[in-house]
């Protein structure tokens, strides 16, 4: 049996009503009409009917598009918002009462989007309204481009670019244009405007089951903003593709639903439907300008990128492209206090990336240490082969680092690690001084550095700073097993007094203290080098494992139950004994191999 979908919510019934009560408490510019649950009015604060002197604005629909229609409302976008329930088309009485509560002697507009309910209810509002004494004019907006040109009377449905049009015609009426001509742009802005939606998910409605109609590995393009089906259901693509196919819909001289053609200016609004994180959006929007640019041969002169339309919980985003001449984006540009409305740009932006600031040139590193050398010494080579492995064995393991991370962490371990060790790699092969310990341990924590985000970049770049640092400051030429020993004895400080991390705190440092402890005390009694090195390998793995019996106490972890904590080792210490372990063995066969002896 299907269970209503998980929602924060009271009564499903409710769900509009305090929707409004939570707007005008989060934002004192609107006001709502006293006549909840019946009649959901939000309206401008700073107007009333009796004194306003300026073309009203209004439109509305059914709820569940937020922030639209809500949204916006305030000075220079809409005057009122009618409310309906969720999906459903306010009814006639709401929206003469809001004509009523804003419409002065200069007359209302509506803008209404293109769906039966909607052209009904506010058409015979508008009829009303006007047997009162009211001057109204009224707009429809449908900028879908997803399906054929319909044959019937049903038209193309309003979508996400009611959004642009709500823009034009509040900066007219602010402006103290007449009704006819808040209309006049109104209408033209609405005929320069065409939308497509695509989407991975349907929405849930309140109190109800989601609808299953997609499966997991499905999408369906140009369904509408109601959940209702779109002209096709085809496999995931990636948003490069995806992209593409919006744009060639939108912009078809088939059908020929927007008048732009190549040299036009235009305007691009990536919407997103509900469900969509702002990194997919921006994503998408990343796409779309250059596509435009130089496949379609078009201006972009505005992006506006977030949620203007939504769908309840859609997983999914819209795109909307206006033809803009002067006028519009004089419009589009001028102040507005909607709460929903982006900040504005007059176009005018600087270039979108400049190049990366480099360090400054040192003057004490010798030729030979800026470059990978020709010839590698013996210990150039022990030093390649060991990180050549720790790298290795660090990228087979992150599927499984990322598994263990996302039961105590943020899921993303073995991908930050894994991009860390990928680029030691590659900057290994082209220019480490693998001669030279101190540097190569240097350019090894400027790879990570570049790459790596989060805490464990961070943490790995003071790892090798501090081992460079010791062993710039104590090596006089070769670099013996006690210099390393010291190096990472150094590092584990480094770490533990930046981020106050000790053993037992459920870190990586419980993989290399246990091993910095073993390597010390190895080598003071005499051990070989190489056999102390692979024994303290182990070590590093007996406490990283040793990890899934401690309580975190710093990182995410510590926010995870004891219960998840005790079925998992903790990720970062697991990936440091990998690397220190598969290190101190590829020493062993490297030395082994060559007949080096270690120091």
């Amino acid at each position: 049996m299907a269970t209503p979908a998980k929602k924060f919510i009271n009564n499903p019934n409710d769900v509009v009503t305090e929707f409004i009560e939570g707007l005008v408490e989060t934002y004192p510019g609107l006001q709502y009409l006293d006549g909840l649950p019946e009649v959901k009015v939000v309206l401008r604060a700073d107007v009333s009917a009796a004194d306003y002197d300026k073309v009203a604005v209004i439109s509305g629909g059914g709820s569940g598009h937020e922030p639209a229609q809500a949204g916006y409302v305030g000075e220079g976008m809409l005057t009122a918002a009618i409310c309906g329930d969720v999906f459903a088309s306010p009814p006639v009485d709401s929206i003469l009462a809001g004509i009523r509560a804003v419409t002065g002697p200069m007359g209302c507009l509506l803008v209404v989007t293109n769906y039966t309910g909607d052209r009904l209810n506010f058409g015979l509002a508008a009829e009303l309204a006007k047997t009162e004494g009211f001057k109204v004019e009224t707009v429809i907006v449908g900028d879908d481009c997803a399906l054929p040109p319909p044959r019937g009377i049903a038209g193309r449905r309003g979508l996400a670019g009611t959004i642009l049009v709500h823009k034009v015609a509040g900066a007219a009426a602010a402006a103290g244009l007449s009704l006819e001509e808040v209309a006049a742009e109104a209408k033209h802005a609405s005929e320069m405007v065409g939308t497509m939606g695509v989407a991975l998910t349907v929405c849930s409605l309140p109190g109800q089951a989601t609808s299953d109609r997609l499966g997991p590995e499905k999408m369906e393009l140009g369904l509408g903003v109601h959940g209702e089906p779109g002209a096709a259901v085809v496999d995931i693509q990636p948003v490069d593709v995806v992209v593409s196919h919006v744009l060639q819909q939108i912009l078809s001289p088939e059908t020929n639903y927007v008048p732009i053609t190549r040299g036009n200016s235009v305007v691009l609004m990536v919407n997103g439907l509900g469900g969509t994180p702002l990194m997919e959006l921006m994503i998408a929007a990343g796409k779309a300008v250059p596509k435009l640019q130089l496949e379609f041969g078009l201006a972009v002169d505005r992006v506006y990128t977030g949620s203007f339309m939504s769908s309840l919980d859609m997983a999914g985003f819209s795109i909307s492209i206006m033809k803009a001449d002067q006028s519009i984006l004089e419009r589009l540009d001028a102040p507005a206090k909607a709460p929903s409305w982006p900040v504005g740009t007059d176009g005018n932006r600087p270039p979108s990336k400049i190049p990366v600031p480099l360090p400054p040139f040192q003057q004490n590193k010798n030729e030979e240490s800026l470059g990978r050398p020709q010839e590698l010494s013996q210990q150039g080579r022990i030093l390649e082969a060991a990180i050549e492995a720790a790298a290795t064995v660090v990228i087979s393991l992150k599927d499984s680092l990322n598994e263990w991370d996302g039961k105590v962490g943020d899921g993303d371990c073995g991908s930050t690690m894994c991009r860390g060790a990928t680029a030691i790699l590659e900057d290994m092969r082209n220019y480490y001084p693998l001669n030279d310990a101190a540097e190569t341990v240097n350019e090894i924590g400027s790879s990570i550095r570049r790459v790596m985000g989060g805490t464990s970049g961070i943490i790995y770049s003071l790892l090798c700073k501090a081992a460079y640092a010791e062993l710039k400051a104590n090596v006089q030429s070769e670099v013996t097993s006690k210099n390393w020993s010291d190096a990472l004895k150094s590092s584990i400080s480094a770490v533990s007094k930046y981020c106050g991390a000790r053993a037992g705190y459920r870190t990586m440092l419980d993989a290399l203290i246990p091993a910095s402890r073993v390597l010390e005390e190895k080598l003071s009694i005499g051990e070989d080098p190489v056999s102390a090195f692979v024994l303290s390998g182990e070590a590093a793995t007996a406490g990283a494992e040793s990890t899934i019996q401690m309580q975190a106490q710093a990182g995410r972890s510590s926010y995870v139950s004891a219960e998840i904590l005790a079925s998992i080792p903790d990720p970062g210490a697991m990936a440091a004994a990998a690397w220190y372990s598969a290190a101190a063995r590829a020493m062993k066969e490297q030395s082994q191999g060559l007949g080096i002896v270690i120091r």
